[in-house]
């Protein structure tokens, strides 16, 4: 039997991350271990993870790292310490339904081993499909494995977010864990693009968990100020990330500046949204991202966690 670790990044949402630990622990295909990663939280999340679930290895950062780094601690300290063979990775505001898992697996015997991620389908507390974590269809899949993959009741997928994503071990050793400095935003689409690329990526309609946001938004929601993410992030996956082909990257590119001129257009405070991307755009064309090691240096559970993910055969 394949080993699952589940996977939960937290920050300052005390009872969001309890209903989700009790839902990881009432699976009815149940984890093998649980990594709760609390981004610096200001509330009691660590203390709260220990109580609600007393197997899970709490990893408190003293600096919050945004979900990419997050992310990175917890998927490596998975796979490096845990000996995970699938890691399965949601944030603190998700709130799986009791099958999601088994579903999930049951999607991964049918496809057999050529999917790398498998994404469930994400709900809003109402069950209206959440747009923030639609997974992108795969337009570039041939006749031939759309027709096959679709026969199961799945979908062939070219991204996903990190909303419930259930990941192989052995093709994040081979690819490497998501890149910290990312912080938020376009951390999911670089890292998920990044394990599909000459694979497969496949969306399970009867995986089905809860993403509890405030509100139902999608991608290109009024962002405010943290629009800077979003074009700064967007840039370096374009000039850096080996997640998209060449071509590929020249057809995202143009519909991300239609999105831009679109979330400008629609915002309530287009001038905050211009300076934001005018800051994304200095920092994405000037700078790149640096590895793991290096940004979260500081940071001894994550060296730590990074350490261990290397000594697996893990890319760092």
């Amino acid at each position: 039997m394949v080993r699952v670790t589940a996977v939960v990044v937290a920050w300052n949402r005390r009872d969001l991350l309890r209903e989700a630990l009790e839902a990881l622990e009432a699976q009815t295909r149940p984890v093998d271990d649980i990594v709760v990663v609390d981004n610096a939280s200001d509330d009691d999340s660590s203390d709260v993870a220990r109580a609600a679930s007393p197997r899970a290895n709490v990893i408190r950062l003293e600096r919050n790292t945004g979900g990419a780094g997050g992310f990175a601690v917890g998927i490596a300290d998975a796979i490096g310490t845990h000996g995970a063979d699938l890691v399965w990775i949601m944030d603190d505001d998700t709130v799986p339904t009791e099958t999601a898992l088994a579903e999930l697996l049951a999607a991964r015997q049918a496809v057999g081993s050529a999917a790398s991620v498998y994404a469930s389908r994400v709900v809003w507390h109402d069950g209206t499909d959440h747009p923030m974590n639609t997974p992108r269809r795969d337009p570039f899949a041939s006749r031939k494995a759309r027709a096959r993959i679709e026969g199961l009741g799945l979908v062939p997928v070219r991204s996903a977010s990190f909303v419930s994503l259930l990941v192989d071990a052995a093709v994040v050793r081979e690819r490497g864990l998501p890149i910290a400095d990312y912080f938020i935003w376009n951390d999911d689409f670089e890292y998920s693009t990044r394990l599909i690329r000459g694979r497969l990526g496949v969306y399970c309609p009867g995986s089905v968990v809860v993403h509890k946001t405030k509100v139902l938004g999608s991608t290109d929601a009024d962002p405010g100020p943290r629009f800077y993410y979003e074009v700064r992030n967007k840039l370096w996956l374009f000039r850096f990330s080996d997640g998209l082909t060449a071509w590929e990257k020249l057809v995202y590119g143009g519909s991300t500046v239609r999105r831009w001129m679109r979330t400008v257009r629609r915002s309530a405070e287009p001038g905050v949204l211009r300076e934001a991307r005018a800051r994304g755009w200095r920092d994405g064309t000037r700078s790149a991202p640096r590895p793991n090691g290096a940004s979260m240096a500081d940071l001894p559970p994550a060296v730590d966690a990074i350490t261990a993910f290397a000594s697996r055969g893990g890319r760092v």
